[in-house]
């Protein structure tokens, strides 16, 4: 029996067949696989319900685009731990691609990670797409739903169970769920497609798909913030430089040189509304690392202060980047983190950590390495045993040569830069690629991620001092790295870096490195390497003019995207649409890169007239400030509140890097956090959004939205020229 669907669009019955299905059992339910889906799938089946079967369909949405509709009609509620969907393809694929990986059978990607969620596998010649039905999980589902992608079984699954969260963030079914009675509804679409394009950049569909169906209407609603974020920014100064200022702000002299910054971390102990004891959460400490980049920040302020003629802000920032310019160099390396000794001190019969002050001053590198955290054994916090990165170099480099380009033409930060130019392209290796780390006593490298994506990060860094200098040499070295990044990396995924095993989530730090978790066919991935890598091509492209870096970086950009939340999960309890998560064994959502991807996105989608990613560059920026304790942002204000009840207006401004780390949130204000990062939460978005306000001017950020797809004639490509 056919019925028609509007605009000619089929549902078709769904037949009964056997001989297919989970390998211990017959199925007993499965679609019949229409002609335009048979070079692509062999089976679509699923299981019953308490022994009920679906009413099922199968609407087709265009040529390449199918969605089908599972309804259980349950009188009684039914028990049932485990219910499932199973797409098994036709071909054999090569490429597989899941937002979490599950790599035990007992592994599920649970939906507290489905932020763009979809399971793509190709082949040479063919791209399969599943996508799950948001319309309907918009509405709530009574049981909880998931995914999972078996590459060598060659099965796409799609579920509903109770799960659990297993240490190195993976979710496990567990026993226990219970479908209530009533309409139990469940849907997901295919894409399929045979074309080059569509198979060399598998996300390009899916992200289309999820931003037009789900993401811009809530974007042109309001979503996640309204577009002027400079109430936000000004909550943001006031925090750390008055209201918190005691705990934030550091100053001191160092060799005979006054010099300043904000502090690393802050915790709620440290409120002035706290009733309790101050305990500090880690040793006192400013940072000019990947993430936590005093340099960066203090740039932002910069602006701000020049914006707002505000004589005060503006020496606080001249501080910072004196801070950074005192870092001691070995050979044009250099330490990227200073700290304090610290103490434990006992109040009330109970310890309570505390520095013992600037005077103890020591200088050292992140602890965020192999050597600090070898796999199985717990971080060591000395910064002083660890290994020069050359990441964060690079990274606080970079920042110095676009200090002198863009804010003031203080030659000491060129001179600063170019010393460490010509040692850094003295390590690249004769493929193309920079060391992660290099030992502090030898200089030689480490021998872990010799040969990663941390490598686009110096690509950039020597492109802009190549653009700066005049230098060929250095644009020639970037370009080597680009090529190496683009043959090696890109195309299977492999995007390890410092932060995928040696941060919060260390799973694999001892035996993965370099290899892929068979079960889903993929590398463990951080997307901190993706954003260095589409960033690096951009500024090949712009260095050369060829297409083909424009190209790569757009594929390595929607890789980027699909960790971007195109939608508002009912089980998300604050505004999460633009934020961004981190790995693929991670759970967080609205992470604080968000506010450093937002630029690159708006000059992808402005080179391309693209209309999606202008949207989506301005939702990473306003997503930014999502997580932030004021009363513009109301829903989040309550969370906080239940969380910590003693804060108050001087708390205003107070915002954690993300929402839901642990892999679990409530409305009772679970996945709200204890601590702020000025340099990777307030302090960061601030930059970025002070930095956007003069890349592209105020009116392009509030004003427009990218509903027409035309960009601003006025955009200041200052990573192209520097300034004059």
């Amino acid at each position: 029996m056919i019925k028609k669907c509007g605009a000619g669009a089929i549902i078709a019955s769904l037949f009964m067949i056997a001989g297919w299905g989970r390998e211990d059992a017959i199925e007993k339910n499965a679609l019949r696989i229409p002609d335009e889906l048979r070079a692509y799938v062999r089976t679509i089946a699923w299981d019953e319900l308490g022994g009920i079967r679906a009413e099922s369909s199968l609407e087709r949405l265009g040529d390449n685009a199918f969605h089908i509709r599972l309804v259980f009609d349950l009188e009684d509620s039914v028990p049932q731990d485990d219910w499932q969907v199973r797409v098994r393809p036709e071909f054999n694929p090569g490429f597989h691609w899941s937002p979490h990986l599950t790599p035990k059978d007992g592994h599920i990607i649970d939906q507290h990670v489905f932020r763009s969620p979809a399971l793509i596998v190709s082949a040479e010649d063919k791209l399969l797409i599943l996508i799950p039905d948001l319309g309907i999980m918009s509405k709530g589902t009574a049981v909880r739903w998931y995914m999972d992608l078996d590459a060598p079984r060659n099965v796409l699954t799609l579920g509903m169970s109770d799960d659990e969260v297993e240490r190195g963030l993976f979710f496990a079914r567990k026993p226990g769920a219970v479908h209530p009675a009533g309409k139990r509804e469940f849907g997901f679409y295919l894409f399929v497609a045979d074309d080059e394009d569509s198979i060399r950049n598998p996300w390009r569909k899916a992200l289309a798909f999820l931003w037009e169906r789900w993401g811009r209407p809530l974007f042109e609603s309001g979503k996640p913030l309204p577009p002027d974020l400079e109430p936000y920014v000004k909550h943001t100064y006031d925090w750390a430089f008055e209201n918190w200022g005691e705990s934030v702000w550091q100053e001191f002299d160092l060799d005979g040189k006054r010099v300043g910054a904000p502090v690393f971390i802050v915790n709620v102990t440290q409120s002035p509304n706290y009733p309790g004891e101050v305990s500090e959460r880690e040793f006192r400490s400013v940072w000019n690392q990947a993430w936590f980049s005093s340099l960066r920040s203090a740039s932002g302020l910069f602006r701000f202060a020049r914006r707002t003629a505000n004589r005060e802000l503006m020496a606080k920032a001249l501080l910072t980047k004196e801070l950074a310019l005192a870092a001691p160099r070995r050979e044009g390396f250099f330490d990227t983190v200073i700290a304090t000794e610290m103490e434990t001190v006992e109040i009330g019969g109970k310890p309570h950590s505390r520095s013992r002050g600037w005077k103890t001053a020591f200088w050292g590198n992140s602890d965020r390495n192999p050597v600090n955290r070898p796999a199985g054994q717990p971080r060591n916090r000395d910064i002083r045993l660890a290994p020069y990165h050359v990441l964060d170099m690079s990274w606080t480099a970079l920042w110095m040569v676009r200090w002198h380009n863009e804010l003031e033409k203080d030659e000491r930060l060129l001179d600063y830069a170019r010393v460490y130019a010509e040692s850094l392209v003295a390590i690249q290796d004769e493929s193309g690629y920079f060391p992660a780390w290099i030992d502090k006593n030898t200089l030689n490298p480490l021998g872990i991620l010799d040969r990663s994506p941390e490598t686009s990060l110096s690509a950039t860094f020597l492109f802009e001092m190549g653009r700066t200098t005049g230098e060929e040499r250095y644009r020639e070295a970037a370009l080597r790295a680009v090529e190496a990044v683009v043959r090696d990396i890109l195309p299977v995924g492999r995007w390890e870096d410092f932060e995928t095993y040696w941060s919060s989530s260390s799973y694999g730090s001892g035996d993965l490195v370099g290899r892929r978790i068979s079960r889903n066919n993929m590398f463990k991935q951080c997307n901190f390497s993706i954003f260095w890598t589409a960033e690096a091509l951009y500024n090949a492209y712009k260095a050369t003019g060829e297409r083909q870096f424009l190209d790569w970086g757009r594929r390595a950009l929607d890789e980027l995207l699909m960790t971007q939340a195109s939608w508002q999960p009912p089980y998300m309890y604050v505004p999460v649409l633009g934020g961004f998560g981190v790995m693929n064994a991670d759970g967080e959502w609205l992470d604080a890169r968000q506010s450093l991807f937002a630029e690159i996105v708006l000059l992808y989608g402005v080179e391309l007239g693209e209309k999606e990613y202008i949207q989506r560059g301005l939702a990473a920026m306003r997503a930014s400030f999502v997580m932030m304790y004021c009363p513009e942002n109301p829903e989040v204000k309550v969370l906080w509140e239940k969380k910590h009840p003693f804060f108050g207006p001087e708390d205003y401004g107070f915002t954690m890097e993300n929402y839901g780390h642990g892999g679990e949130t409530s409305p009772e204000g679970e996945g709200m956090g204890v601590f702020t990062i000025y340099d990777w939460g307030n302090g960061a978005a601030a930059e970025a959004w002070n930095r956007l306000r003069d890349h592209f001017g105020s009116d392009f950020l509030t004003k427009a939205d990218g509903r027409d797809g035309r960009a601003k004639s006025n955009v200041l490509f200052l990573l192209t020229v520097p300034a004059e």
